[in-house]
C-alpha cells in the first residue's frame, strides 16, 4: 500500500533527513566597515549605519531629511580621507582583524561549531551569513556581538538584525545571544594583561585613561546600561592592576552632533590634563574588541595631537585586544558555555 505521507516528506528539506546530527553555528558580529576608503563607499556605508533607528533616535522623517540633505553630501569625503590613513593591503583594519579573530576562534573550537563573521553594516552582512548557516543545516546559532559592554545602538541593533532575518525562516534554530561580557573574568584578565605589558615595557604613566565610545546622555537617561557597564569594566581592570583612584580615569570619545554626550569627554580631558601639568599618559579603549578608525586614527593620532599641543610630553595608545591569544581564549570560553 502506498504511504500517503511520502508526497509530504519528499518536500522536506533534505538537511533534516536521516536524523542528521545537529550543527552549531557561531556568529561573531562587529559594527562594520566601508568596502573602500572612497567617498562613494563611505556614502553607502554611512547611509546604512546612520539610518538605523537604534543609532540615531530622532523621528525618522526629520532625520532622513537631515541625513540625505546634509550629512551624506558632506561627511563621506571627510570620512574617506580618515579611512585612507589607516587602510591596509588587507582592507580596513577592523575587517582584517575580525577575520583573524574568526579564524582563531574556529581553530580553538575545532569541529564542534562553524564560526562565521557578520558585520552589522556593510559586508559580510549578518543576513548573508545567517543564510549560509541555513543552507548548511545549522540547528543552533550562538551570536556573540563583539561589544564587551551592552548598548542598544550596538548589541541591541545586532539583535534586531539577527531576529529580523530569522523571522523569515520556516524553521527557526535554537538561538543563544550573548548580550555583554564586560565583567567576564577572562576578558578582564586579558585587558589587564595588555595594559600591564605596556607598563612593563614603557613604564607606568602618570595617568591611564580608559576611553569608551560615547553615546548621547539621553540614552542613559532613558535606561541604557552602557555607561554603568563601562564603569564596571574600568573598576575591575583597575582592581586587577592595583591602581589607585588618582591613577586612572574613565572617559568617552567619538561625539557626533550637538547634543550632550556621556562625560567626561576624552579629548577635553586630555587637554585639561596637559594644561594642569600631567606629562605622561597612556590610553586604552576597552569598548573595542578590534582596532578600527576610532582607535587608530582618533585615539592614536588626533587625541595624541591634542595632548601634546596642550603641553603633554608622552602619549601612548595601548592597542585593542584584537587576536591576542588570551582574548581569543576568553571569547571561546563564552561560546563553550552555550555550545
Amino acid at each position: 500500500m502506498k504511504n500517503k505521507y511520502l508526497s509530504v516528506t519528499a518536500n522536506i528539506d533534505p538537511l533534516f533527513h536521516q536524523a542528521k546530527p545537529a550543527t552549531t553555528g557561531v556568529l561573531l558580529v562587529n559594527l562594520g566597515t566601508p568596502d573602500a576608503p572612497t567617498a562613494p563607499a563611505l556614502r553607502r556605508y554611512l547611509a546604512e549605519f546612520l539610518a538605523d533607528g537604534r543609532v540615531i533616535e530622532i523621528p525618522k522623517v526629520i532625520w532622513m531629511l537631515i541625513l540625505h540633505g546634509i550629512i551624506l553630501r558632506v561627511r563621506p569625503k571627510k570620512s574617506a580621507a580618515k579611512y585612507a590613513t589607516v587602510w591596509t593591503d588587507e582592507g580596513s583594519p577592523l575587517l582584517a582583524i575580525s577575520k583573524r579573530q574568526t579564524s582563531a576562534v574556529q581553530t580553538q573550537l575545532g569541529n564542534s561549531a562553524n564560526v562565521k563573521l557578520g558585520m552589522r553594516y556593510g559586508n559580510p552582512s549578518i543576513q548573508k551569513v545567517l543564510r549560509e548557516f541555513q543552507n548548511e543545516g545549522v540547528r543552533k546559532i550562538i551570536v556573540l556581538p563583539m561589544y564587551p559592554q551592552y548598548a542598544a545602538a550596538t548589541t541591541g541593533s545586532s539583535f534586531d538584525a539577527v531576529t529580523r532575518e530569522l523571522q523569515k525562516w520556516r524553521f527557526v534554530p535554537e538561538l543563544h545571544f550573548i548580550n555583554n561580557y564586560c565583567d567576564n573574568p577572562l576578558f578582564i584578565d586579558a585587558l589587564a594583561a595588555s595594559i600591564q605589558e605596556d607598563f612593563n615595557q614603557n613604564g607606568k604613566p602618570e595617568k591611564l585613561l580608559l576611553s569608551y565610545h560615547g553615546m548621547p546622555k539621553r540614552n542613559l537617561d532613558l535606561g541604557d546600561p552602557y555607561f554603568c557597564l563601562c564603569q564596571k569594566t574600568t573598576r575591575l581592570v583597575a582592581e586587577k592592576l592595583g591602581l589607585l583612584k588618582d591613577e586612572y580615569l574613565t572617559t568617552f570619545q567619538s561625539r557626533f552632533g550637538y547634543a550632550e554626550w556621556l562625560q567626561p569627554y576624552t579629548d577635553k580631558t586630555l587637554e585639561e590634563l596637559a594644561k594642569s601639568g600631567t606629562k605622561n599618559v597612556a590610553i586604552v579603549s576597552p569598548a573595542f574588541s578590534a582596532d578600527c578608525l576610532e582607535t587608530l586614527e582618533e585615539l592614536a593620532v588626533e587625541n595624541r595631537d591634542i595632548f601634546m599641543h596642550a603641553g603633554g610630553a608622552e602619549y601612548r595608545y595601548i592597542p585593542a585586544l584584537n587576536d591576542r591569544e588570551d582574548h581569543i581564549g576568553a571569547l571561546v570560553a563564552l561560546i563553550k558555555k552555550l555550545a
